[in-house]
C-alpha cells in the first residue's frame, strides 16, 4: 500500500493548484456574484488538460487515470467549486461514449473533442426523475433508421453552453429500467430548445438549465450500446464519476479549513488570537480529520475504478462522506468567522453555499445510501 505521489502526480498535481490560485481564485466572487458564464477559463482549462482529462490516449486525450482526475479536481475546486464544476462536466458528459460508445462513435466524437474545444453536458435528471432514475419520461420513439425525441431534461450542467449532449431517453414510459436508451446527440439539432438558465443559490458561475427536446431526429447510428441498455450505462457512468465529485467536495473544505486557520490566528478577542481558545481548536481538528478521511475515501475509491474493480459502494461511500463533510466543514467555517463569516467580504459564506449543492447532484446523499446499503445485502 502506497500513499505518496509519484513524480508525475505531483507535477500535475502541482500544475492545477498554480491554475487554480492564479488563474480561478481571484475572479471566482466576480462570477458567483454575475452568475456569466466563464467560457475563457474553461477553454484555458481545457488547453491546459484539466477538462476531458478521461479520453483514452487512442483518440488524442491525456488518458488520465480516475486518481489523477481527483488530484486535478480537488485544487480546481479549492479556487472555486462553480467554475470547476463547469470544467469537469466535460468527462461526466463523455464517460457513457467511453463506456459504452462502438469504435466509430468513439473514434468520431472522442477525437473530436480531444482536438477542439467542446463542451459536452449529461443529460439524464428530469421534472420528474431526479433520484428515480428508471422513471423517465423523455420518449425515444423509433420511425424508420431514427429515434425521435420528445420530452424535458433539467438541472443540466452546461446546458445553455455545450456542443453535444449524452440523452437519456426511454422507448415506453412504463418500462422503468428496461426501456431506457442512450444517444449522443449534437446541440444544435432541430427540435431542442434551452429553457431558463437556474438562478442558484451557490454554484453559481456553472450554467445549470432545462432543455427540451421536441421531435429532436437522431439517427439510430448515434445509440450507445443496445436498446434498452441505458440504464446499466448511467449507473456504470456514475460509479466512475463519483470519485471526482468526493474530490470536489474535498477540494471546498480543504480551502474552509485554510481559511479558518489563517482567520484564526489573525482574529483577536479577550486579548488572544481566537486559535488559543479550545473552542476553536476542538472544531479546526475536527475539520481536518474530516477532510483527511474524505480525501483517503475519495482516492481509494478512484483506484479501485482505476483497478477496473466493481466500485459501486466505495463511490458511494466517497461521495457520500466527502460531500456530507465538505458541508459540516463550510458552515463550521462560517461559525468561526463569526460576523464575518456571514458577509460576502469574506469567501467562507460561498463555500458553504457551494457545498450545499454537492450533497444533492449526482445522486443525493439519500441514493448514496440506498447504493451502500443495497451492496451490503448482496454481500
Amino acid at each position: 500500500m502506497q500513499f505518496e505521489l509519484n513524480d508525475e502526480q505531483l507535477a500535475l498535481q502541482e500544475a492545477a493548484r498554480r491554475f487554480a490560485r492564479d488563474e480561478i481564485a481571484p475572479i471566482a466572487a466576480e462570477y458567483d456574484q454575475s452568475g456569466e458564464f466563464p467560457r475563457e477559463i474553461i477553454q484555458k482549462a481545457w488547453e491546459l488538460g484539466f477538462s476531458s482529462t478521461a479520453i483514452p490516449t487512442d483518440y488524442g486525450g491525456l488518458g488520465l487515470s480516475s486518481l489523477d482526475t481527483c488530484f486535478v479536481t480537488e485544487e480546481i475546486a479549492w479556487a472555486c467549486a462553480g467554475i470547476g464544476t463547469s470544467i469537469m462536466c466535460n468527462d461526466l458528459g463523455l464517460m457513457p461514449i467511453i463506456i459504452a460508445g462502438s469504435e466509430a462513435q468513439k473514434k468520431e466524437w472522442l477525437t473530436h473533442c480531444a482536438s477542439e474545444f467542446s463542451l459536452i453536458s449529461f443529460c439524464l435528471s428530469e421534472p420528474t426523475a431526479g433520484s428515480d432514475v428508471a422513471g423517465l419520461q423523455l420518449l425515444a420513439e423509433k420511425d424508420g433508421a431514427d429515434y425521435v425525441l420528445n420530452g424535458t431534461k433539467c438541472w443540466i450542467t452546461n446546458g445553455g453552453e455545450a456542443n453535444l449532449y449524452t440523452v437519456f431517453a426511454t422507448l415506453s414510459r412504463t418500462s422503468r429500467h428496461e426501456g431506457i436508451c442512450a444517444f449522443i446527440v449534437p446541440a444544435d439539432l432541430v427540435g431542442i430548445s434551452l429553457g431558463k438558465k437556474e438562478d442558484k443559490l451557490g454554484q453559481r458561475a456553472s450554467d445549470t438549465r432545462t432543455i427540451h427536446f421536441d421531435g429532436v431526429r437522431v439517427p439510430e447510428s448515434q445509440r450507445l450500446g443496445a436498446e434498452g441498455a441505458g440504464f446499466k450505462i448511467a449507473m456504470r457512468t456514475l460509479d466512475r464519476t463519483r470519485p471526482p465529485i468526493g474530490a470536489l467536495a474535498t477540494g471546498i473544505a480543504q480551502r474552509a479549513l485554510d481559511e479558518s486557520t489563517a482567520y484564526a490566528l489573525e482574529r483577536k478577542a479577550f486579548g488572544a488570537p481566537i486559535s488559543d481558545f479550545q473552542a476553536v481548536q476542538f472544531m479546526l481538528a475536527d475539520m481536518a480529520k474530516d477532510i483527511e478521511a474524505a480525501r483517503l475515501l475519495t482516492h481509494k475509491s478512484a483506484w479501485m475504478v482505476d483497478q477496473g474493480r466493481r466500485a459501486s459502494k466505495n463511490s458511494s461511500i466517497a461521495k457520500c462522506f466527502a460531500t456530507d463533510a465538505a458541508m459540516r466543514v463550510s458552515i463550521d467555517a462560517v461559525q468561526i468567522f463569526g460576523g464575518n463569516g456571514y458577509s460576502k467580504d469574506y469567501p467562507v459564506e460561498k463555500l458553504m453555499r457551494d457545498a450545499k449543492l454537492m450533497q444533492i447532484y449526482e445522486g443525493t446523499n439519500q441514493i448514496q445510501r440506498l447504493v451502500i446499503a443495497r451492496e451490503l445485502f448482496r454481500g
